[in-house]
C-alpha cells in the first residue's frame, strides 16, 4: 500500500490533530498527567467530549453514535490520540471489545438500551472471561448457568477480569451444557454488576496498582432476553471479542526503544557495547512490527478483516516491555528499586512498566496460546495433539 495519507485522510488527519491540540496536553508534558486520582471522572469527561464531537468511535454507524468513518480514519486517529495524553483507559475493555460484541450479537433492545451510554461515557463495561480453574484454557471455563424459568442462575466464579471494580455491566461466558465438549456448552450473557450476588475483590498488584479483580456469582439471576447469540454458541461469540482484545492490546503503550535510549544517553550508558547490543535488537524488532502494522492498515484500507496475525503484536509489546523495562533498572544500579514517581527519573516509569508487563504477557491470551495460534492459523503448521477435543466436559480431568 502507499503508506501516505490519501488527500482525505491527509484532512482528516488535520481535523482530528486540532480537536486534540484544543482538549488535550500533549503527552508527558506535566506530572499531573500520570496521576492516577479522578482518573475515573477525567476518563468519563473525556469520553463524552469525544462523542459529542463525533470521534468517539470513529467506524461505529451514526444511528449509535458512532461517525460512520472508515478502518483507515480509525486508524488515523489512533495514531493521533496516542500523541497526548488522553485517559481512555477505563473504557477501552467496554468500547473495544465488549460493546462492539453487544452490537454484533445482541437484540435492538440491547443495542437501544445499552450502546449510547456507554458511547457517552455514562456506563462502564468489563469483560468475565478467565478463571482459576482454567488456566489458559478458556474453554475450560466452570462457572454454571442453569435455566430456571426465563432466568438464567449463576454461580462460580471470575479472575482477573480488569475493571471490575468500576464496571457497571459485564459480558459473562458460562457453561450452560457440561454433557457435550467443552467448546459446545458455552453461553454468552450480559450481566448488570451492581445486582445482588455479584461480588467484586481487588488484586492487589505488586506494582501496587489495583487494575484486576476476582469477581463471584451467588445464584445470580440473569433474564434469557440478556444473552448474547444462540444457547450453546457462546464460543463463536467469545471469538469475536478476543480476536477484538488481542488487536487492542497489541499495541499497547510504555517505554520503548526510543524512550530507554533517551535514558541511557542521560545516564552515560549509551557507550555501553552491550546495552548498545540489546537496543539495535529493540529497534530492528520495532520496525519489524511497525511494518506488520501496516499489512493490518493494507486489509483495513481494502475492506478485509485482520485475521490471527495480529497476535504478533501482543507477544512483541509485552515481552520487549518486560525486557526493557530490567534493563533500565538493571542500569540504575541500585538505585532502581526505588518505586516512587517523584524521586526516579521518569517519574518511576520503568518501575511502574516492570510490574505491569507480566499482566500484559497474560491479557488476551498467554504467550504460549498466542504462539499456538500463529504457528497453527498463520503458518500453518500442525495442531497440537488435543485428547479432550471431542470429549464431553463433564468427563475431562480437572483439578
Amino acid at each position: 500500500m502507499d503508506f501516505n495519507d490519501t488527500p482525505e485522510e491527509a484532512a482528516f488527519r488535520k481535523e482530528a490533530r486540532a480537536f486534540l491540540e484544543k482538549h488535550l496536553k500533549p503527552k508527558g508534558s506535566e506530572r499531573a498527567s500520570r496521576d492516577r486520582a479522578n482518573m475515573l471522572e477525567k476518563a468519563k469527561a473525556w469520553q463524552k467530549t469525544k462523542a459529542e464531537n463525533k470521534f468517539a468511535q470513529i467506524t461505529w454507524p451514526k444511528e449509535w453514535g458512532g461517525r460512520g468513518g472508515t478502518a483507515m480514519q480509525n486508524v488515523i486517529w489512533g495514531q493521533e490520540e496516542s500523541k497526548f495524553d488522553a485517559p481512555t483507559g477505563p473504557f477501552a475493555i467496554g468500547l473495544g471489545m465488549c460493546v462492539p460484541t453487544v452490537i454484533a450479537f445482541g437484540s435492538d433492545e440491547h443495542k437501544e438500551r445499552y450502546v449510547q451510554k456507554a458511547l457517552m461515557g455514562e456506563e462502564i463495561w468489563c469483560q468475565l472471561f478467565s478463571e482459576p480453574s482454567a488456566g489458559s484454557d478458556v474453554a475450560g471455563l466452570k462457572t454454571r448457568a442453569v435455566k430456571d424459568g426465563d432466568d438464567w442462575v449463576i454461580n462460580g466464579q471470575k479472575v482477573w477480569t480488569s475493571g471490575a471494580h468500576y464496571s457497571d455491566y459485564g459480558i459473562l461466558l458460562v457453561r450452560t451444557d457440561p454433557k457435550v465438549p467443552k467448546h459446545k456448552g458455552l453461553t454468552m450473557f450480559i450481566v448488570d454488576m451492581k445486582q445482588p450476588g455479584v461480588e467484586v475483590r481487588p488484586i492487589h498488584q505488586a506494582s501496587g496498582g489495583r487494575e484486576f479483580n476476582e469477581v463471584y456469582f451467588t445464584d445470580v439471576r440473569i433474564p434469557d432476553k440478556d444473552r448474547l447469540g444462540d444457547v450453546g454458541a457462546g464460543w463463536k461469540v467469545a471469538l469475536v471479542t478476543l480476536m477484538n482484545e488481542r488487536l487492542a492490546v497489541g499495541g499497547s503503550p510504555g517505554p520503548d526503544w526510543a524512550e530507554i535510549m533517551e535514558y541511557a544517553r542521560d545516564h552515560g550508558s549509551l557507550s555501553d557495547q552491550a546495552f548498545r547490543e540489546k537496543l539495535a535488537d529493540w529497534y530492528v524488532a520495532a520496525q519489524g512490527y511497525k511494518l506488520t502494522k501496516f499489512r493490518t492498515q493494507t486489509a483495513l484500507s481494502r475492506g478485509q478483516t485482520p485475521g490471527p496475525e495480529n497476535s504478533i503484536g501482543k507477544i512483541i509489546t509485552a515481552n520487549h516491555l518486560q525486557d526493557i523495562c530490567n534493563s533500565a533498572i538493571e542500569m540504575q544500579d541500585h538505585f532502581g528499586i526505588i518505586n516512587e514517581t517523584d524521586r526516579m527519573p521518569g517519574d518511576a516509569i520503568f518501575q511502574q512498566s516492570f510490574m505491569w508487563a507480566p499482566g500484559l504477557r497474560i491479557a488476551g491470551g498467554t504467550d504460549e496460546i498466542l504462539k499456538n495460534i500463529i504457528a497453527e492459523r498463520v503458518l500453518g503448521l500442525p495442531q497440537d495433539v488435543r485428547v479432550d477435543k471431542d470429549k464431553p466436559f463433564d468427563e475431562l480431568k480437572s483439578g
